[in-house]
């Protein structure tokens, strides 16, 4: 097992409601790839997609369990390009 990387899933779920559209939880949970990519896609398409996305990544952090969190962010280092929805 990995060395806890010390992650709050709260916290990460408010960085997705509150700063989102611009990829601020996905840096924050280390998949910067990712957080460039929605923060590029919120300017590209004038705040339509990246928003959406991140709303969508606020609720699968609220529905996940503790347990399910911590082994994917907690206890492994996420790729890059890693996003909530996806299954590792």
């Amino acid at each position: 097992m990995s060395e806890d990387r010390g992650k709050q899933k709260m916290t990460a779920a408010l960085l997705a409601f509150f700063l989102g559209g611009f990829g601020v939880h996905h840096f924050y949970l280390g998949s910067n790839t990712a957080g460039i990519v929605v923060l590029v896609l919120t300017f590209v398409t004038c705040g339509a997609i990246g928003p959406l996305l991140a709303l969508v990544e606020f609720i699968m952090l609220l529905t996940m369990s503790d347990e399910d969190f911590d082994a994917k962010y907690n206890h492994r280092e996420p790729e890059a390009m890693e996003f909530v929805f996806q299954k590792k």
